[in-house]
């Protein structure tokens, strides 16, 4: 098996993993926000997440660092460095007495991450894909135009 292949694999499943980890936040923020949930619950459920997030991106940036994948890491790097600014701040967790005052800019911040993990799945998806054929296909039939990315 190609190791490019794997690469992109353990890529997908990492952003899978993201993506759903980030839309149970988003779920139960809305939740708290239309009384279905009440605060102590919703911080709670919110703040178990929020490590694993941080570590799953963090290694989900370090991956492409290690293996030369300069365009994904450099992309990967913004929301890496906001986690990190955050837990330095030990703004990472959400209070549950702050958290009504705090609601609309949570639910703005996570959604701006999730317009991201998108685009990573997008472009994730489409090397994926590229990988795949690659490893189909002949040396003379490989595609080799996406050096970018």
């Amino acid at each position: 098996m190609d190791w490019d292949l794997i690469l992109w694999l353990i890529a997908i499943v990492s952003n899978i993993s993201l993506l759903v980890l980030l839309i149970y936040q988003i779920i139960c923020l809305s939740d708290l926000e239309a009384d279905y949930m009440n605060p102590y619950e919703s911080s709670a459920n919110i703040n178990a997440m929020v490590i694993p997030e941080f570590l799953v991106q963090g290694a989900f940036c370090a991956l492409f660092l290690f293996t030369g994948h300069w365009f994904m890491f450099l992309i990967t790097l913004p929301i890496a460095c906001y986690h990190v600014r955050l837990f330095i701040k030990r703004e990472h967790l959400v209070d549950v007495t702050e958290i009504f005052r705090a609601l609309s800019s949570e639910k703005k911040f996570r959604l701006i991450k999730l317009a991201a993990y998108l685009l990573f799945f997008f472009l994730v998806i489409v090397r994926l894909v590229i990988a795949i054929y690659n490893s189909l296909a002949d040396e003379d039939e490989a595609v080799h135009g996406f050096w970018l990315f």
